[in-house]
Order: structure tokens, then C-alpha cells, then sequence
């Protein structure tokens, strides 16, 4: 299996608010930055789509690590948090609903076939890989890396 190293970050002015991701792609000597802007999201939705897109151009299976300065994130995936909410009908323990599920779904599609080892990172700390996602993300929410689309699983 290949080591990639995905590190991501999501933006949002205004929480909802336009809104972007940035992650980036490593594998060996190769480097792939991936950005997009949404009209209206959420900080969390943005932080989520980061790891689904880095995820989602791997052609096989690979180990992957995953740096996120996103607690909600990494936590869902550590924690064991999204198998309780799972068989509680993506439900919390306080029986209220769990946001963003059509993500979280995504998410488990994209993860399979995959080993991976998620980490989290200070964010705003100096740490390269994130600063460089935070500024992919905060310059996609503002519509500097193209046209904001639709963020089509976005509830208020």
C-alpha cells in the first residue's frame, strides 16, 4: 500500500456563510491542492468535505494519514462517535438529530479500502501543511479559486 498524507482545513465567513475547503494531496515527490468555494455552508461542513475530497481522488486502496485541526472531525473518527450515532439512527445521546449525516455518509464511502490513521493539529499554530490548507480554504470562500457553487446538502 502507498503512505499518503492528506491535511485539510475548512473555511466559512459567517457560520452558515459562504464557505471553502483546502486540502492537500501527498504521495512520495507528488503534490496536489484541492479547493472549492460554497455560496452557504458551515465551518463544519467545509472541515468534513476537506478529507472527502483529499479521500476521493485516491485510485486504491492506500495508508493514509489525515491531519485536521478540526476536534469535531478527527473526534467523529476517533472517538468511535459516528459507529454510536450509526446504530442510533444518526442520532446523538440526547436523542437529537446528527447534523450533516449526507457527509458523514460520504465520508465512510470514500475512507473504505483505506487504513487510516487520523490526526489532529493545532490549527493557526505554524504548522506548514495547515496554514497553506487555511489559506485554500479561506481564499475558495471568498470566490479567488473559482465560481461558488452550491452547497446541495446544506440545511438550515
Amino acid at each position: 500500500m502507498k503512505d499518503v498524507f492528506i491535511y485539510t482545513d475548512g473555511s466559512s465567513r459567517g457560520n452558515p456563510g459562504p464557505g471553502g475547503y483546502g486540502t492537500v494531496v501527498r504521495y512520495g515527490r507528488h503534490t496536489r491542492e484541492l479547493a472549492q468555494g460554497f455560496r452557504t455552508t458551515t465551518n463544519n461542513r467545509m472541515e468534513i468535505l476537506a478529507a472527502i475530497a483529499g479521500l476521493e481522488i485516491l485510485k486504491e486502496p492506500c495508508r493514509v494519514t489525515i491531519f485536521s485541526d478540526s476536534r469535531y472531525l478527527v473526534d467523529t473518527q476517533t472517538k468511535g462517535w459516528i459507529q454510536g450515532w450509526k446504530k442510533q439512527g444518526w442520532r446523538k445521546k440526547d436523542k437529537s438529530a446528527v447534523k450533516n449525516v449526507d457527509l458523514w455518509m460520504r465520508l465512510e464511502r470514500a475512507a473504505e479500502g483505506h487504513r487510516i490513521e487520523w490526526r489532529w493539529v493545532k490549527g493557526h499554530d505554524g504548522h506548514e501543511m495547515n496554514e497553506r490548507c487555511d489559506t485554500l480554504a479561506t481564499e475558495a470562500a471568498d470566490g479567488l479559486r473559482g465560481a461558488l457553487v452550491a452547497d446541495e446538502g446544506f440545511k438550515e
